[in-house]
């Protein structure tokens, strides 16, 4: 089970989260928790590491006195005593915090490690305190960091990987705790290298760390225990209509998040494939609704081709053209190497029947490093790099789209009939999205209309009957 930030948001949610997780091992079922640190702690740590590198140390030192009056008050309400190990233990991270973000104001450089030293710092703070609440339910928990649970990982410090052999170290570590009734807590979204460097998943990569937990130990199921009902068909702070989906192929989902729907990491469903192990979606505030079901098999109605429509904000359109392009088989190949070793992901691809240009759509955040990486002659060839900004890419998925007419239609008519302008086109051979890059002050609007012209939008209901989940 992973609870999410809004899960551990201070003493009552730990204690409801902790409820939950033993709602289930009390039926028998034996339950391993991964959790994220308390909401709004990682943007926080961030803004702790930035202002220690541009020398504002009292910044920085204030952000952790109230991390430390936050995590101190939490334990507090959750019955731990002034001189607890837990008080201590949370006093001696804190200590070990500082350290590290003065260690960032003296060299006033972040590196990519130091930033998941220090962001980490959260899951390890939040650890403890699921633990106690644990105990205070009558439970018996030990909680460690993903590195001590075995989730060992590559070096690429903020988007880290399981290696191969971390399925084995997890199953070793955790197994024997979960033989002697013991609950294992796991801080989320960190792992650790073969030489203990500390690194992350990504952001909502505690998602991603329940999975790879879940996949070792051969689990029944994961559970995400979010703050929505499941994953909806848009984002309902810009669709009213948007609804649970019931269920998902594990191809959707990763379609879905790849392409803006915050509700689970990209990677969170890659190590259930292989063993089939499904993943459930379900809302901490409603633990009785079904919320929504992942697993190998998609669903399809015949009627509903579209599942959801998604969208990521803040990316960039890059133009590559020039002579140097023209006919010449391995320049795509150059490109793609040159962005790869600068690590950058690019989220659409587009090139001319003329083979005179090449169009790339990458995160706002990446564009400084994907003009340098371009920059340089490729092979000799001196290439025009143009950049359009302020753009994002909207995405409709569902497996029923697959061999179904009309529905490239449908979306292309919808964005016309709203005036919205389509600036780049991709879809896969899978068929399970088509994208296109808008505008991004259209996002919004477009979302909604495309939302409704695919019949998305929720018939008006009664809200649902409250759950008693004291």
């Amino acid at each position: 089970m992973k609870f999410g930030g809004t899960n551990m948001g201070d003493a009552a949610a730990i204690r409801h989260s902790a409820y939950l997780s033993q709602r289930s091992s009390k039926e028998g079922v034996k339950v391993v928790v991964v959790v994220s640190a308390m909401a709004g702690v990682t943007n926080q740590l961030l803004g702790i590491a930035e202002a220690a590198e541009k020398g504002d140390i009292a910044l920085a030192n204030d952000q952790i006195a109230g991390l430390r009056t936050r995590h101190f008050t939490a334990a507090q309400d959750l019955g731990a005593a002034p001189d607890s190990g837990v008080v201590r233990e949370i006093r001696e991270l804190l200590e070990t915090l500082r350290q590290a973000v003065y260690g960032v104001y003296l060299l006033r450089e972040l590196t990519p490690r130091s930033r998941d030293l220090i962001v980490a710092f959260g899951e390890r703070l939040s650890a403890p305190l699921m633990a106690l609440g644990l105990s205070s339910l009558g439970a018996r928990a030990h909680h460690l960091t993903g590195g001590q649970a075995g989730i060992v990982t590559d070096s690429h410090f903020g988007s880290a990987r399981p290696l191969s052999t971390a399925a084995g170290r997890i199953r070793d570590r955790l197994s024997g705790l979960l033989d002697a009734g013991l609950t294992p807590v796991i801080a989320g979204f960190m792992g650790e290298t073969e030489k203990g460097a500390i690194t992350t998943l990504g952001r909502g990569g505690t998602d991603f760390s329940a999975t790879i937990v879940g996949a070792a130990l051969h689990a029944d199921e994961v559970w995400a225990w979010k703050d929505v009902d499941g994953v909806m068909s848009a984002d309902p702070r810009s669709v009213m209509g948007a609804q649970n989906i019931a269920q998902l192929s594990y191809g959707e989902v990763m379609e879905l998040a790849y392409f803006g729907a915050k509700v689970l990491h990209p990677l969170a469903v890659t190590p259930l494939q292989e063993a089939g192990i499904p993943l459930r979606v379900k809302s901490a505030a409603d633990p009785d609704f079904a919320g929504t079901l992942v697993t190998s098999e998609a669903q399809t109605d015949g009627q509903h081709p579209v599942k959801a429509v998604t969208a990521i904000r803040g990316v960039s359109i890059i133009n590559v053209s020039g002579a140097g392009i023209l006919g010449v088989p391995d320049v795509v190949a150059d490109l793609f190497a040159a962005l790869a070793r600068e690590n950058i992901t690019l989220l659409m691809v587009s090139q001319s029947s003329s083979m005179s240009n090449v169009s790339l759509v990458i995160l706002g955040s990446d564009e400084e490093h994907t003009l340098a990486a371009l920059t340089p002659p490729m092979g000799g060839r001196h290439l025009q790099v143009d950049v359009q900004r302020g753009v994002a890419v909207l995405a409709i998925v569902g497996a029923g789209m697959r061999g179904t007419k009309g529905v490239s239609a449908k979306l292309f008519s919808a964005l016309a009939n709203a005036d919205i302008n389509i600036l780049m086109i991709s879809q896969g051979s899978s068929e399970l999205n088509i994208s296109v890059a808008i505008e991004g002050a259209d996002v919004e609007h477009a979302t909604r209309t495309v939302h409704s012209a695919f019949g998305l939008d929720a018939e008006p209901v009664t809200d649902k009957p409250v759950t008693d989940t004291r």
